[in-house]
């Protein structure tokens, strides 16, 4: 078995002592060089092409984003962002980082340990983008209204981008849109304010209660469920605390099922990149509600692993290069 080559990079040398010696513990990965600035990082890239580098956002020197930014375009290695809680860890998505684990400090090392090796598992396979997205892209024309009343999206891994790139492409009479993607707590708010400050539309983390509405983007909470709820004419969200479903919380799936009851075949369902199969039996169930269904393709995908169990369950109706699932929607409900 190949093992999985990991560059460990964080100014702290004790940092980077917890962090080999835990995911060494799984045979599957090996830690071949560590460097403790961004100087010395590039260095070791260039000397060991190590298939995954763990990367600290504070450094001394140059910081993680800016060094993501150097050096992507010229070594596309994965990227996974170990940190403290930070807005930092949303730049650093947006700059091409695959995923992040957050530092230990209530959380004990076992669950520190179990989400490190896990996202440094799924990094080795992702492709990545070193193409960052304009910070405001080119709009589209105003749609038609009525067509649709509800827009549902689900992602994991690569989805804060994937979900950047729509969004920012949609005018702002968009139908009201309803969003799980895989975070925890804290970053889903920090995300749904980096995505309000750079499109068209309102972007809020959700909370229970909140009304859907035409240019209204509701991001699902993280560490909560959010379902949609069509009520005297007004569609509403139900964020509620829950067990894990398809081993996360928000779940793509609890989303689209409920959407699914909710509009039937007033919504479309977009499922985007990720790792794992959550939001695939939702999508199928939104499909056969009546809904139009969007897949990302698996060549635009950091990760094709949703949409691609998606589409062998039949539940995709379109499969899409992600730069073009905006103007699909925007086609789609001009019809």
């Amino acid at each position: 078995m190949n093992q999985i080559k990991v560059l460990v990079v964080d100014d702290s040398k004790l940092y980077r002592e917890i962090i080999k010696s835990g995911i060494e513990k799984d045979e599957a990965i090996t830690v071949i060089a560590e460097a403790s600035d961004a100087v010395e990082a590039r260095n070791m890239i260039a000397k060991h092409h190590p298939d995954v580098v763990t990367l600290d956002v504070e450094m001394p020197g140059m910081n993680g984003v800016e060094f993501l930014k150097k050096i992507l375009p010229q070594f596309p290695v994965p990227v996974v962002m170990v940190s403290s809680i930070s807005e930092a860890v949303v730049d650093a998505l947006g700059a091409g980082a695959v995923d992040y684990v957050v530092k230990p400090d209530n959380m004990t090392l076992d669950w520190f340990y179990y989400e490190l090796i896990l996202k440094i598992k799924i990094a080795s396979v992702a492709k990545v983008k070193n193409n960052v997205p304009v910070l405001f892209p080119q709009r589209t024309s105003e749609l038609r209204a009525g067509t649709c009343n509800i827009i549902a999206i689900g992602a994991s891994t690569g989805g804060t981008e994937a979900i950047f790139d729509i969004i920012c492409k949609l005018p702002r009479n968009s139908p009201g849109i309803v969003i799980v993607q895989h975070m925890p707590p804290v970053f889903t708010g920090m995300y749904a304010e980096r995505l309000n400050k750079s499109c068209e539309l309102e972007v809020i983390e959700a909370k229970k209660g909140d009304v859907v509405y035409p240019g209204r983007v509701l991001i699902a909470p993280g560490g909560f469920m959010m379902r949609l709820i069509y009520k005297n004419g007004i569609y509403s969200v139900d964020c509620f605390e829950a067990d894990k479903v398809n081993g996360h919380i928000p779940s793509v799936d609890v989303l689209f099922e409920s959407t699914a009851k909710a509009a039937k075949e007033k919504a479309i369902g977009v499922l985007l990149t990720g790792m794992g199969s959550d939001g695939a039996k939702g999508l199928l169930a939104m499909k056969q509600a009546g809904a139009f269904t969007i897949g990302q393709d698996e060549a635009s995908c950091v990760v094709y692993g949703m949409p691609k169990v998606a589409y062998e369950l039949g539940a995709v109706e379109l499969q899409v290069p992600l730069k073009n699932i905006a103007q699909v929607i925007i086609e789609t409900l001009a019809m």
